[in-house]
């Protein structure tokens, strides 16, 4: 996730980053999983109260009163690692009272992130979210259910899990049924590929998005994999995407960066060449 902190909130962001990693790396992956569930639901309530965000953040309010404020509205999490995070960020700097809430949540994949790397899983959870990212993509009509305001009490979540109980992580289970009660103004791929980026940037890795018009082979997805993590300079990790448009070649994104081989887009550029010798 790129959060666009200012000054004061991108200090309090290294503050607590910090925090977090101390608190949960010597800690088993159940209780870091713990602290990633309490962050989201601390998430969860920052975002039902802007009055609640205010104050929380508001730096000429004194932190122990901020604390005492925290206890009575998070009262069910006090003796948890997310409550002491939240109390150490109400004493900090804060640009804009939503970047309460961005950081909280950022903090939330992090430590589902720390979890799934203790049980030595973290590439499993990553495939877990762009698989799921992709069902949706290629389905009109579970896109629409999800994008849909919830009206009738009735969880968007209660599909995840019977999509995928017995199928996924539960970490996966869990930041998917997060993203859909709770998209924080995002479509639900965007939540994903958010959420992708910050678990990738958890090995200093870099996600390839590669467009294809044909499956590639192990071989050719290693070989892919070694040439762009030499040129990058980062362990890549390598998703694909097969999209018959593209005709041949491939297109790779990392990042803003935009590596286009594909058929389509060289026949493209040799038109706009055309097109300039004939003007």
């Amino acid at each position: 996730m790129t959060l666009s902190l200012k000054g004061s909130s991108r200090l309090s962001l290294v503050t607590t980053r910090a925090q977090l990693e101390k608190l949960i790396s010597s800690s088993d992956a159940s209780a870091a999983a713990k602290t990633s569930s309490d962050l989201l639901a601390i998430v969860t309530v920052l975002d039902s109260s802007i009055a609640l965000r205010r104050a929380l953040s508001d730096f000429a309010r004194d932190a122990a009163s901020k604390v005492e404020l925290s206890k009575t509205v998070f009262s069910g999490i006090q003796s948890g690692n997310a409550f002491a995070l939240l109390s150490t960020m109400v004493g900090l700097r804060w640009s804009s009272p939503k970047d309460l809430g961005d950081v909280t949540e950022l903090l939330a994949v992090e430590a589902a992130t720390v979890a799934v790397e203790k049980a030595s899983q973290l590439d499993q959870l990553e495939s877990e979210l762009f698989a799921f990212a992709q069902i949706v993509a290629k389905n009109p009509e579970l896109r629409a259910t999800f994008a849909l305001r919830s009206t009738s009490g009735v969880k968007k979540s209660d599909l995840v899990s019977a999509l995928l109980s017995g199928k996924a992580l539960a970490a996966s289970i869990d930041l998917i049924s997060f993203l859909v009660d709770h998209p924080r103004g995002r479509n639900l791929e965007s939540g994903l590929d958010e959420f992708a980026d910050i678990i990738s940037a958890r090995k200093a890795r870099l996600i390839a998005h590669v467009i294809s018009a044909n499956p590639l082979t192990s071989e050719q997805t290693a070989r892919l994999t070694t040439a762009l993590t030499k040129m990058m300079g980062h362990e890549i990790r390598v998703n694909v995407s097969i999209e018959k448009e593209v005709v041949g070649g491939l297109s790779i994104r990392i990042a803003d960066e935009l590596i286009d081989g594909t058929l389509i887009a060289r026949l493209a550029q040799a038109d706009r060449l055309l097109a300039g010798k004939s003007a």
